[in-house]
């Protein structure tokens, strides 16, 4: 049976990198390791191709080979998601689909022929079972949650890892804790499940054998969920297995919490870690209670993530508004607030609440649910209708983006950042296209640029104080042109 994967095409958002990319010549930032996974877990004479949108077109060709369509997809894929499977339907190709957008709304999509929900090494081999049977049912739901111990090594050989800014890997799924806006305990459950240092160190050797040296993205929901866990067996592994290799950086996300253990912070560091993102959501604490993020309350979280920097991670940071508790006074809070935090990977939205979630249960309760959950932080959406109002609200993000991501103030973050952080454990070796990528960041940045007397200040300052630290400058100010054309496209609607 000649199995066809599908990934849909994201939008251009903050995280999608698709001007950044272009100074490096790849086409998307990260390949859909949940559908290499699903891969690995189908039988293995099944012939199977992947089609990734975001690297690639899906062709008729693709669809006319298969004798079924395996399409997994986030909420903010819906759109692209929906195409795919009216194109699948249109060539009479049957579609199986699951992942994030299908197990939190599976009835929005009457048009598919087989939903299969939830962690796929509980609910697929059910599926395939029926399948091979020849009486597969609409309908597959995961009962209860995996041992992720018994997860395969995803088929890293359905992706031409060139395409790619960095690659994924995963130790864990599920957090501890328990926002009200987020979905993640609604998916995976409060308690993390770990894998086993050997399983990490085995998918590592996977992709290292494969050429890969670049940044590799661990991508748990709160990568410190179980800390004694990652103390005394995964990062000692990953300190050891990094002895003798070069590249492969590693950064992931966590909560602010990490900042209470030295110990910890320091390990990750030796292990091969260089940044992490980090929920902040607001400094508003009637906001932090408002939302159940207890982890954020009643600490000092310009102290915590200044301690983070110098123990040399970068912290990128959400960043919230929106809540019932906002007064007018957050966007000037919000922006002095990520001016003084030194974070410059700034990700600033809207507060929506997606399908599962608390908020979505309280939002529904008080009829302020409005659209349908788009996962989108970039147009100035939401799916609830705020309690200062759409209008003030809108008005206010727009705001904060244009001072975050305005030249000056975002300059003046990097020099913040560069300046408070340890020089690199870890780094990755420059290739050509990174060499080039230099240079165009000079050509466009430096000379065609609005940013152009900024971005030589930050180059002439950074080599004088912190030269180890000029390849991440240049880095971040490539992020930064990034930004701006997305707030410019689609928060002002420039073209």
């Amino acid at each position: 049976m000649n199995i066809l994967l599908i990934y849909p095409q994201f939008p251009e958002t903050f995280w999608s990198f698709t001007y950044a990319l272009r100074f490096i010549k790849k086409k998307s930032a990260f390949p859909p390791l949940g559908l290499l996974t699903v891969a690995a877990l189908l039988p293995e004479e099944w012939p199977k191709r992947l089609v990734d949108e975001n690297t690639e077109a899906l062709r008729d060709e693709d669809l006319a080979w298969a004798d079924l369509a395996l399409i997994s997809a986030m909420a903010l894929q819906r759109k692209a998601a929906v195409r795919i499977i009216e194109r699948c339907r249109g060539m009479g190709l049957k579609t199986v689909v699951g992942g994030p957008l299908f197990t939190a709304e599976p009835e929005a999509f009457k048009q598919v022929d087989h939903l299969v929900l939830g962690e796929a090494e509980r609910s697929l081999p059910a599926f395939i079972e029926d399948l091979n049977n020849g009486c597969p049912k609409r309908t597959y739901t995961a009962d209860g949650y995996p041992d992720i111990q018994e997860a395969p090594v995803p088929l890293w050989d359905l992706v031409p890892m060139n395409r790619y800014a960095s690659l994924n890997i995963q130790y864990s799924r599920g957090c501890p804790f328990n926002c009200d806006f987020c979905n993640i305990t609604a998916l995976f459950g409060r308690t993390p499940r770990i894998k086993t240092a050997q399983q990490v160190v085995t998918e590592l050797d996977a992709i290292y054998q494969a050429g890969w040296r670049g940044n590799i993205f661990f991508v748990d929901d709160n990568f410190i969920g179980n800390k004694r866990s990652l103390k005394d067996h995964l990062l000692p592994a990953l300190v050891q297995w990094r002895r003798d290799k070069k590249g492969c950086v590693f950064f992931t996300e966590a909560s602010i919490n990490l900042a209470d253990d030295p110990e910890l912070m320091t390990l990750m560091v030796e292990a091969g870690f260089d940044s992490v993102f980090i929920g902040i959501e607001t400094p508003d604490e009637n906001c932090l209670t408002e939302c159940c993020k207890t982890q954020n309350k009643n600490r000092d979280m310009l102290k915590d993530i200044k301690a983070i920097h110098r123990s040399g991670l970068q912290v990128m940071g959400g960043f919230i508004v929106g809540f019932d508790s906002d007064t007018p006074s957050i966007f000037q809070r919000q922006i002095d607030f990520i001016q003084r935090s030194g974070i410059v990977t700034a990700m600033v939205g809207l507060l929506q609440a997606p399908p599962g979630t608390r908020l979505f249960e309280r939002m529904s309760r008080e009829q302020r649910v409005c659209s349908e959950f788009s996962g989108d932080n970039v147009n100035g959406l939401t799916n609830i209708i705020p309690a200062m109002g759409l209008d003030k609200l809108i008005e206010g993000y727009r705001t904060i983006m244009k001072q975050i991501y305005s030249p000056r103030k975002y300059y003046q973050r990097i020099r913040c950042v560069l300046g408070e952080l340890k020089a690199p454990v870890a780094t990755t070796p420059s290739d050509r296209q990174h060499v080039f990528a230099f240079f165009r960041a000079c050509l466009r940045l430096g000379v065609l640029g609005k940013e152009r007397f900024q971005y030589w200040r930050l180059l002439t300052w950074t080599l004088v104080r912190r030269p180890r630290m000029l390849p991440l400058a240049v880095t971040l100010a490539i992020y930064g042109h990034h930004y701006r054309k997305i707030y410019e496209i689609h928060l002002l609607g420039a073209v």
